[in-house]
């Protein structure tokens, strides 16, 4: 079967209730949670009325039937504590607060297991290890899931400890990838992957058995969920492993998780065998269902309706028939999730048949009191009515998944039911409900912050689909007709807010933290926000002391796109220059001619633009306004917003560089050879440590970052920048290194803000071709790695005009109280007026991205 290649279009929200790894839903990831079987614990279960408490409760539990676990496993607390089992009531209170942190009973959760902690250490002072292990990792759960991350890997450090003691090795190995969890959650990839691949070598000494394929499939599933594509190696090895020894029940788990590895590597074809070999292998029923359930939206991603057809109403009659529990509620919530995406669906399946499927859903909910589910289903059945035009019944429903979402303080929820009652308000003309709506929804997004970018975006809330279109929409409400100065100072923060958030979901982890408003930090910048609607461009325009003005030009954003478009094909040289100028005059008429009329930009002598959707890719310096370039008029500047990392001025300190750089032709790349020009005459121009071809190594800039104080670091090789992670990269001797990777190497200076570079300049890279969102990598570097600003170029700059303009810009930098951003506008100019290089595709494709001072 061949599928066309095709974007994912839906928002995953599946839960999977695996042994021993990573549970995820559409909350945040959760943590590897054991339950071990009453025989692990070496602990005496009574076998009197009612039967042993704590088995069924455990039964229960991986049923996803939580509500009723929790009842079992407080009887069985209180008989135990009658009885004055304390060791039994210490393991029972330890399995309730799970049960209960299923349920979002956060305070309750709470008190379980300080109560089961209190036990083992006051009145069972020689408990078995084990038991304080799973308590620990029970507490260290409770932790992260409060947003206590760091305590919470004191804590799992701690339960490891007790695993060991145990020897339990599993159980070893599962703490450690929570651990590795939570080091992601705080931030720190690199020594979250650092664990994850010495997991990897415990694992491989280990003799082939079932413990080393859960092993593995729990690694497996923590890397694919922080991105790493490393996962479907180490699943891949699992599942060989498996099926050497027969470990019959854990094929279909793995197949399923290899069937996502190919999904998000855009691979259908490996993707549907892993999930039809899954159906065919698992024994478990719950299994055949996520099996069936993926590959459903596998047809539906590729618009293959000739399977969709007949495969949605088995599925319908199947979820039907499921008895209440977490699990099946979650799978009818995403069944009718990924249909809600598609404008079609009701060629696929009656709208009232979803409807009733919700509605039976809700009524499972409340009758397993799994809340939660109970606001997705409404949101959801809520979404079916939206569409039908059937608005009352969709704001009944869905204000009742807002009220719900609030009592739980689920953020995500919220956000999603927040901006569903947003809408529905605008399309019934209520503009200040909606306005009201939609800032709930966007203030839940930004609490979130972390939890969104923790885990692969694939897992999470599609950023496209679910985050992105929530800030757009409240901005366009906010700039209808005439706003008011508070409107467009919100809609200004929210662009803003959108360009973070961007960032973060670029790098998967929160980019800017530190910061420092732009208008303090320079008085003479005029800060232009062009912002992109469905039926105009509106352009804010903020300047210090004085109020914010906007303009508007009506034109539909594809309209407007197109232009964009054809703007960037006519600076080929060899295109008619003619067409060029007139498409440069239109947009420098959009951006920058209203308010030039007014004069507003007198005493302005640095123009920073905060640039929205396809804008990105435009190189604003070669805008024309019939006699000039812009950047003959001004220096030039892009950021991602007023929130920028504090600066000081490079005069402080006597400017010196490391520089390297690549000529000759290497992995594929073509050759650069004036590359070795451009390195000796900057290192001519300023003091320089230099790396050039053989030396130039990733541990070798490593090293030298780590050791130099340089203020600079000018890298002249070939790189990619894409609004994908995995395909923005910088060649050096030894291979790519990825931009993530990349951000933490120049960052290896520790946290000391005075030894942050100030400058990267990346003089021969280019970004991806037709990425409306590419140049996110070149902000998200600047962001990330700590550097004040970097110099980039938008497409591949002929290597000689690059060594020419860098070799300027230098000469300029040296210049007393001069600016970078005046630096590369002199170097620009120079070019403009002195060379054979004076056609824009030769100059303007240099761009200044961060501080500019």
């Amino acid at each position: 079967m061949i599928f066309p290649i095709k974007q994912r279009r839906w928002l995953y929200i599946s839960l999977s209730i695996l042994s021993l790894c990573l549970i995820v839903t559409i909350t945040p990831a959760r943590a590897s949670l054991q339950i071990p079987t009453t025989s692990t614990l070496n602990v005496s279960v009574s076998t009197s009325q009612p039967s042993n408490w704590l088995e069924q409760g455990r039964k229960l539990y991986h049923s996803g039937r939580f509500a009723e676990a929790v009842t079992i496993w407080q009887t069985a607390a209180q008989q135990y504590h009658t009885q004055g089992d304390r060791l039994n009531e210490a393991l029972s209170l330890s399995y309730l607060s799970l049960a209960q942190q299923e349920l979002n009973q956060w305070q309750a959760a709470q008190q379980s297991i300080e109560q089961s902690l209190k036990l083992l250490q006051t009145s069972i002072p020689s408990a078995d290890a084990i038991l304080w292990a799973q308590a620990l990792n029970t507490q260290a759960n409770l932790q992260l899931h409060t947003g206590k991350a760091e305590t919470a890997l004191d804590t799992w450090q701690q339960a490891q400890k007790y695993y060991e003691q145990a020897g339990d090795t599993m159980g070893s190995l599962g703490s450690q990838i929570n651990q590795a969890q939570a080091l992601q959650t705080l931030g720190f990839y690199r020594r979250s992957k650092q664990q994850l691949e010495a997991l990897t070598q415990k694992l491989q000494r280990m003799p082939d058995n079932e413990v080393k394929v859960s092993g593995l499939r729990s690694l497996g599933l923590a890397l694919q969920i922080i991105g790493d594509s490393k996962s479907q190696q180490v699943l891949e090895q699992s599942l060989a492993i498996a099926r050497q020894i027969s470990a019959q029940p854990q094929l279909s788990s793995i197949l399923i998780a290899l069937g996502q590895t190919a999904v998000d590597l855009q691979d259908p074809e490996a993707a549907l065998d892993y999930f039809e070999q899954a159906q065919l292998l698992t024994t478990n029923p719950s299994d055949r269902l996520q099996a069936r359930l993926a590959q459903f939206k596998l047809f539906l991603n590729y618009d293959k309706l000739e399977f969709v057809n007949p495969l949605a109403p088995q599925l319908l009659q199947q979820l039907r028939e499921l008895s209440p529990s977490h699990t099946s509620l979650y799978a009818a919530i995403n069944f009718v999730a990924t249909l809600n995406h598609q404008s079609n669906s009701e060629q696929i399946l009656p709208l009232k048949d979803l409807a009733q499927l919700m509605a039976v859903t809700v009524q499972s909910a409340q009758q397993i009191q799994d809340t939660q589910a109970e606001a997705h289903a409404l949101n959801q059945w809520g979404k079916l009515y939206q569409r039908t035009q059937q608005l009352s019944q969709a704001q009944e429903l869905t204000q009742k998944s807002l009220n719900i979402a609030r009592q739980l303080q689920a953020n995500d929820i919220i956000a999603q039911s927040a901006w569903q009652v947003g809408q529905l308000y605008k399309q019934q003309g209520d503009r200040s409900k909606a306005i009201t709506a939609y800032t709930e929804a966007v203030n839940a997004l930004k609490a979130l912050r972390g939890d969104l970018v923790a885990i692969n975006p694939d897992v999470q809330f599609s950023f496209r689909t679910s985050v992105e279109p929530v800030y757009r929409e409240l901005v366009d409400l906010l700039l209808e007709n005439q706003p008011s100065q508070a409107e467009l100072i919100q809609a200004r923060e929210l662009i803003e807010a959108l360009q973070i958030a961007e960032l973060d979901n670029f790098f998967r982890e929160a980019c800017l933290d530190r910061t420092q408003q732009i208008d303090r930090v320079d008085p003479t910048a005029t800060v232009i926000y062009p912002i992109i609607l469905p039926d105009r461009l509106t352009v804010i325009l903020s300047k210090a002391g004085q109020p914010l003005r906007s303009y508007v030009t009506h034109k539909s954003q594809a309209e407007i796109e197109q232009t964009l478009d054809n703007f960037l094909v006519a600076l080929n040289p060899v295109s008619d220059s003619k067409n060029r100028d007139r498409l440069s005059q239109q947009i420098y008429g959009w951006l920058i001619r209203p308010e030039s009329a007014e004069q507003a930009f007198i005493d302005t002598k640095t123009l920073v633009f905060v640039l929205d959707g396809r804008l990105r890719n435009i190189p604003i310096a070669a805008l024309f306004d019939g006699k000039q370039y812009l950047i003959e008029k001004y220096a030039v500047a892009l950021s991602p917003g007023l929130q920028l990392m504090a600066t000081r001025s490079l005069h402080q300190n006597h400017i010196s560089a490391i520089v390297g750089g690549i000529s000759q032709s290497r992995a594929g790349f073509s050759a650069l050879p004036a590359v070795e020009s451009e390195v000796k005459q900057i290192s001519k121009a300023v003091s320089s440590r230099v790396l050039l071809n053989q030396e130039f190594t990733s541990q070798a800039l490593a090293e030298r970052v780590k050791s130099s104080s340089a203020g600079i670091v000018h890298l002249a090789t070939h790189g990619q920048f894409s609004s994908r992670l995995e395909d923005t990269f910088l060649l050096t001797w030894d291979g790519q290194v990825n931009v993530k990777e990349l951000s933490e190497l120049l960052k290896n200076r520790g946290s000391d803000p005075s030894k942050a570079i100030e400058l990267l300049v990346l003089s021969a890279c280019d970004t991806a071709t037709g990425d409306d969102r590419a140049v996110l990598g070149l902000a998200g570097l600047t962001v990330k790695s700590g550097a004040r600003s970097t110099i980039a170029t938008l497409w591949p700059v002929k290597d000689r005009a690059a060594a020419m303009l860098m070799t300027r810009f230098y000469d300029q930098l040296r210049q007393p109280k001069i600016t970078k951003a005046e630096a590369l506008r002199q170097a620009q100019i120079s070019l403009i007026r002195q060379t054979d290089f004076h056609e824009p595709f030769f100059w303007s494709g240099f761009v200044l991205i961060g501080n500019w001072i």
